[in-house]
């Protein structure tokens, strides 16, 4: 019987997983669904209209710093909401003509574990 958590994304065919390749421990799941949640646009995903940071949204605005402020909050108040066991250490965020840029250093204290989810996307991204 195979183990893991979900399927890992991209999604990949894979012999050993299953239909699909698999996420093999929580560290590895936390930062794929942290890396979601970032991504996300508030109301893309179906029945949670309230999920998702939005980053990409960056990309088409005109970004200031209210603008970037926003995003942080609205950061801080999605991971509480939806990754209640992870712990924001550190947040950057760079916005640059066409490209945006976000460095979160998080820890789970359930596992002992720091990671960093690090996004370095432009207007290409899709």
């Amino acid at each position: 019987m195979v183990i893991g958590y979900s399927a890992k994304l991209p999604l990949a065919y894979t012999k050993d997983d299953g239909p699909y390749l698999l996420t093999k421990d929580l560290t590895e799941n936390t930062k794929q669904n942290f890396k979601n949640l970032v991504l996300t646009n508030p109301g893309e995903r179906v029945m949670e209209p309230d999920f998702g940071v939005g980053f990409t949204q960056l990309l088409f605005e005109n970004a200031n710093e209210d603008t970037v402020e926003d995003l942080k909050e609205r950061l801080f108040i999605q991971v509480k909401k939806y990754l209640p066991f992870v712990e924001i250490q550190t947040v950057e965020t760079q916005v640059r003509e066409n490209t945006a840029y976000l460095r979160v250093d998080y820890i789970i204290p359930a596992l002992s574990v720091s990671e960093t989810l690090e996004l370095d996307i432009d207007n290409n991204f899709g």
